[in-house]
């Protein structure tokens, strides 16, 4: 065999070793990402979804920075957050666009991954949380049904790590994956809610609210910071009703609701109690602080003017009861310390109706709940 027959053949071995090579590569690399898929695919909440996505096991990719940007209209995703408990400012590789035309700037027509050095003119708001800014970029569309639902964005410290012309083909299935599961994940949620949520005013239900009644105190428990209760009713609702029918009485309902989840921060529990009845969770506010916000919903209640068709404009008032939780860092609260809550902003609930209506009234600072609590 002549010298250039060996040289050949050790050619084609080289390269025979190196397509072996780059294919188990592949075969690791897929692996990888088949583990991470499996994982977005079993978890049961959109906020476990979120969370693992933000940040993906070090094992599984090997990614600098990540950033999450959801379309969300309505604020819905937002809301469901928070209603969870969530503050969203603690998620800051986390954003929500109204409008997607920015998002779709960063892609082709064709709404292929996009990937390359890191500009800050058109980057810097996808990784605006990051200390240091990374060196190249891979943006990834997520798509249903060819509409854009939103965009994510994973960044490295490697120049060489996302470049132009390499084939995108794990990041462009992975991106299908995540966009399937936050699809899957907002739809659990909607099914979950329709339970919670009461069909006039859309906002949080009775069950709702009973619900995380338990989940605040124990949280107050654990926390040692006060947890405030209010119970809203407004006056003489039955003269609405009467006076002008239930289609302008199920109007001034839905008028409060909105106007009292204006007042409110996200992070709070809003629901409707029953009948003109509102309820609220304030979590990390006392009573003080408590009563300024119900005093806000009282005055705003108490200037809007309502303007039923072939009626005389008319206004509303709203009595509101107050009582506050507070108890010493990691205890375990009392049996029925919820219970006791809501009974104390009841009774001040009906001081308020007593002493005239359109007024608030807080219980008093201490809440004798046994042992387990010390005063407020």
């Amino acid at each position: 065999m002549s010298k250039d027959q060996h040289a050949h053949n050790r050619l084609l071995k080289q390269r025979l070793a190196d397509f072996m090579d780059e294919a188990r590569h592949n075969e690791r690399k897929l692996r990888r990402f088949q583990s991470l898929e499996l994982k977005l695919i079993g978890l049961n909440s959109i906020l476990e979804l979120i969370e693992a996505i933000l940040r993906p096991d070090p094992g599984a990719v090997n990614w600098d920075m990540v950033s999450l940007l959801l379309f969300d209209p309505e604020y819905e995703l937002q809301r469901i957050l928070q209603d969870e408990g969530v503050k969203l400012e603690g998620m800051p590789g986390l954003m929500f666009v109204a409008g997607m035309e920015e998002v779709e700037q960063l892609y082709s027509a064709s709404l292929f991954p996009s990937l390359g050095g890191y500009r800050s003119s058109k980057h810097s708001k996808l990784f605006r949380h990051a200390g240091k800014k990374p060196a190249s970029v891979a943006l990834l569309p997520l798509v249903r049904y060819g509409r854009l639902i939103g965009s994510l964005n994973i960044g490295s410290h490697d120049a060489d790590k996302f470049v132009r012309g390499v084939r995108t083909d794990f990041l462009e299935h992975f991106a299908a994956v995540v966009a399937i599961c936050v699809e899957n994940g907002v739809n659990l949620e909607r099914l979950k809610r329709q339970g919670l949520t009461d069909t006039l005013t859309a906002i949080n239900n009775r069950r709702f609210f009973d619900q995380r009644l338990k989940e605040e105190t124990e949280a107050a428990g654990r926390s040692g910071k006060p947890l405030s209760c209010m119970l809203l009713d407004v006056d003489h609702f039955k003269r609405v009703n009467d006076t002008y029918g239930h289609q302008v009485g199920d109007l001034v309902l839905r008028e409060v609701a909105s106007i009292i989840r204006a007042q409110l921060r996200g992070s709070d529990v809003l629901s409707r109690y029953g009948g003109e009845e509102f309820s609220a969770l304030l979590a990390n506010t006392d009573t003080e602080e408590a009563e300024e916000v119900a005093e806000r919903i009282r005055r705003c209640i108490e200037e809007r003017v309502f303007n039923p068709p072939d009626y005389e404009p008319f206004n509303i008032t709203i009595s509101i009861g107050v009582s506050t939780l507070k108890a010493a860092p990691d205890t375990k609260l009392a049996k029925g310390v919820g219970d006791h809550l809501i009974g104390q902003a009841d009774r001040v609930l009906y001081d308020a109706k007593a002493g005239g209506r359109n007024q608030v009234q807080c219980a008093p600072a201490s809440c004798a709940l046994g042992e387990s609590l010390s005063p407020a």
